[in-house]
């Protein structure tokens, strides 16, 4: 029989599983209406599990075996060697039936799924999805409340997944960390989540990265992301590692067609921006620098337009979506973009201190970023400065 996390045989939809529910029903002589009220599910629901677009828990799968005089497996049957895992989906909900490609993470014992696509256009087709979504996990009444309980069938072993470190933050150079541990032999690997660092830290306290990303400036003191996390991480042990320090500022078409000087020029008409969403660090730069400016947000024409990554900033501009966005030199060197500096930032990491002793594969990831060779292909991306590469900062 397929495997569950738990241990326990669970009726589900995968590869190779044959689902004989409608052909046993005929064959009894009940009609759908019969079969539902027996088994105190809705009509609404047996339809759906016939038609294979819904997934019956174990209560309600011996159920229906019981009253059509047969087992579970005379009504489903099940490749031996496929391995199914019970996980939580956080993210986009992809839609149920398509066999979504996702990744999946362990944290704090919970095993959780996000959907490949959510991890951008470029890296849907780069990076290999850990298992197949099959459906949403039955629950007693067959009725869809648990819509987040899905049923995932693993294309690589879960003792991998269990020692991935997942990264949540802005930065795409993440995942040159995981391939670094992967040259050397390491049985651990990264996975990036992006997303801006308030999204990132919210990720973090509700328990489903096992790092943040971060950098958020305290424009009084001129301190970057420590008097943040003060406030907002208060009461929550967390270890702080400097990952790098760059320029963030305007990123224009090369040659800077419309002569852009500063942060005044977007106040014009005739630019247009792609903005980052809300709670990421270049949109809270963004929202100082116009309201040191005297600029209301209003009469930026594109304030609205928002992009998840500073990839897809920059992406937008060399497409003419765009003409000028905030967000890393880096990003400008990658697109060959001009850019307009406005100030430096340090980009740290945020670690909930107790993993640095339990999780598997953290202390291996956390080597390999202070490695020769790993700073040296940071810096040769362009715009990085990782002079203080894995120090810790508190």
């Amino acid at each position: 029989m397929t495997k569950t996390s738990k241990g326990k045989q669970k009726s589900i939809q995968a590869a190779g599983v044959t689902n004989r529910l409608r052909e046993r029903r005929v064959a009894v002589g009940f009609s759908q209406g019969e079969l539902a009220a027996r088994t105190k599910i809705t009509r609404q629901a047996l339809y759906a599990i016939e038609m294979n677009q819904y997934l019956p828990g174990t209560e309600v799968a011996l159920r229906l075996a019981s009253h059509l005089g047969c087992t579970v497996e005379d009504l489903f049957s099940f490749e031996s060697d496929v391995d199914i895992i019970e996980a939580e989906m956080v993210g986009g909900e992809s839609k149920m039936g398509e066999r979504a490609r996702v990744k999946v993470a362990s944290v704090d014992g919970r095993l959780l799924a996000k959907p490949v696509s959510d991890l951008g256009e470029m890296l849907n087709y780069t990076v290999p999805a850990d298992g197949l979504q099959l459906g949403r996990v039955g629950t007693q009444s067959c009725a869809p409340q648990n819509p987040k309980r899905v049923y995932i069938q693993l294309l690589r072993p879960q003792r991998d997944i269990e020692h991935q470190v997942v990264v949540a933050g802005c930065d795409p150079a993440i995942f040159l960390a995981g391939e670094h541990i992967r040259q050397h032999g390491g049985d651990a690997s990264v996975l990036g989540w992006t997303m801006g660092s308030l999204a990132a830290l919210q990720a973090l306290k509700r328990g489903e990265v096992h790092v943040a990303g971060i950098h958020v400036v305290d424009h009084r003191s001129g301190d970057f992301n420590l008097p943040f996390l003060r406030k907002y991480l208060k009461g929550h042990a967390v270890t702080v590692v400097r990952f790098a320090a760059w320029q963030e500022g305007l990123l224009l078409k090369k040659g800077n067609p419309k002569t852009v000087r500063g942060i005044e020029d977007l106040a014009r008409p005739d630019l247009r921006m792609m903005n980052r969403e809300p709670g990421a660090g270049a949109r809270l730069l963004l929202d100082y620098l116009l309201e040191k400016s005297g600029i209301a947000s209003r009469v930026v024409r594109g304030y609205d337009a928002q992009c998840s990554s500073q990839l897809g900033v920059g992406r937008a501009i060399v497409e003419g979506k765009a003409d000028v966005g905030i967000g890393a030199q880096g990003v400008g060197h990658f697109f060959d973009l001009d850019f307009i500096p406005l100030q430096e930032e340090r980009y740290d990491l945020v670690i909930p201190t107790r993993y640095l002793r339990v999780h598997p594969g953290m202390q291996m990831f956390l080597d390999t970023l202070v490695t020769h060779g790993f700073r040296q292909e940071i810096d040769a991306l362009g715009g990085y400065d990782s002079k203080e590469i894995g120090k810790i900062i508190e």
